[in-house]
């Protein structure tokens, strides 16, 4: 018997007519024979609305709180969809994060996947119910309910994929599949009918939000093909992401990700000697900030300044951590900038072909954007520049590199 999992981001079960489709999608993929594990989000904004809420009890609300009042959302999701599905005459059964073995780390807000104990799952779809699963939530091996961070179903379900050797796992959205660029923002953006998982994260990682970055880690880890469907129109093919087996391209950008709210902090004077970014960075790890770009300036008179981006919710405890930190690393000041953003090019191969950095300085001065920071990697080149201005570089780049008329094949189809 074929065994899927699925997950229903939460434009999918925004509504209870959402809800009433979706269980119609799974009670026909059960009728036609086969074990369906379905992941879902919470309903619409839901997660924002607890999030609001929250603040207003609250002004820094407790994060193992945090955990327990979030993950409710996806909760009453499953519940409601294993009604729908009941009502179709359809066995199924809703499970919590925890209920389904899915055992993290004890980082609460971000916490990762350490294993997943499936006997339960197992044993449900060996019933020949339907399981429905809350996503972006388990439990640590102190029993506190944890998340995993926004957009996080996706990890649910790849990880319950990979733990339940499935045959497929699919992921519906509200969109085609992965596109060229934000289709918001980019009229001209383009479907990919299939993307390799190393250029799928870098997408992800820096801002394409139709995929969260741990699931495609995760399926890249267990070779697990992950396909991404519109919940609203299944006939589509959408996108395939698996391990790309294409022949090279004659362009080699295959998308724009972009990311409209960073924030930039400098700390500025730091003497340049050996462990100064140990002393700066280990904290913020210690307080669970995430820093993305990182750039130290060349050393004047034996002082340089070293700057690093992080998102904005992150801001307030990432400046708390570099105050305290400062007299002892011996800086002078910390400055910093709420109101940028990033946009990067992506795509296999750049590093060894000439001309794409060159070509993306020269489309965003042509356009008068001004590029703040710059960072690279093998596969990604990224820009941070003004938030106000971000959509503008998305435009004009995806335009200055024809992505408007790259095929929507972009490697060998693999099923």
């Amino acid at each position: 018997m074929t065994r899927i999992v699925q997950k229903y981001g939460g434009s999918s079960v925004a509504t209870a007519a959402h809800i009433l489709r979706v269980a119609g999608l799974i009670a026909e993929r059960r009728r036609l024979g086969e074990e369906v594990v379905a992941s879902v989000s919470a309903m619409g904004d839901t997660t924002d609305d607890l999030t609001s809420l929250a603040h207003e009890v609250a002004p820094h609300p407790h994060p193992r709180e945090m955990d327990v009042l979030l993950s409710t959302g996806e909760i009453v999701s499953s519940a409601l969809l294993s009604m729908a599905l009941h009502d179709l005459g359809v066995d199924a059964v809703s499970l919590s994060g925890a209920q389904a073995g899915i055992r993290t780390d004890a980082v609460h807000r971000r916490a990762r996947i350490a294993e997943i104990d499936a006997e339960r799952v197992e044993r449900e779809l060996a019933a020949g119910r339907v399981v429905i699963v809350a996503g972006f939530q388990g439990v640590s091996e102190a029993s506190d309910v944890t998340t995993l961070g926004r957009g996080a179903s996706d990890t649910t379900a790849v990880a319950l994929a990979a733990a339940l050797q499935a045959d497929a796992c699919e992921i519906y959205t509200d969109v085609a599949g992965i596109y060229t660029a934000d289709p918001r923002i980019c009229p001209d953006a383009r479907p990919l009918l299939d993307i390799g998982y190393e250029e799928m994260l870098e997408m992800a990682t820096t801002g394409a939000r139709v995929m969260h970055a741990r699931a495609v880690e995760l399926g890249a880890v267990y070779d697990v093909p992950v396909r991404v469907k519109s919940s609203f129109d299944p006939t589509l093919p959408g996108t395939l992401i698996h391990r790309e087996t294409s022949m090279e391209q004659g362009n080699k950008v295959r998308g724009i990700a972009h990311q409209s709210h960073i924030a930039k902090v400098t700390v500025r004077g730091v003497p340049d000697r050996p462990g100064i970014a140990a002393y700066l960075f280990e904290p913020l790890a210690d307080a669970n900030v995430s820093v993305d770009t990182i750039v130290q300036n060349a050393s004047v008179e034996n002082l340089t300044d070293m700057t690093f981006t992080v998102a904005p919710e992150d801001l307030e405890g990432a400046l708390r951590v570099v105050q305290n930190v400062l007299p002892h690393i011996g800086g002078s000041e910390v400055v910093f900038a709420p109101d940028l953003g990033t946009v990067s090019i992506v795509g296999t191969g750049m590093a060894s072909a000439p001309g794409y950095a060159a070509k993306m300085f020269r489309t965003l001065f042509d356009h008068e954007i001004n590029i703040n920071m710059i960072s690279t990697s093998d596969i990604r080149i990224t820009c941070v520049v003004e938030s106000d201005r971000v959509a503008d570089a998305v435009r004009a780049l995806h335009s200055a590199f024809e992505l408007e008329r790259e095929p929507a094949i972009g490697a060998t189809q693999v099923e």
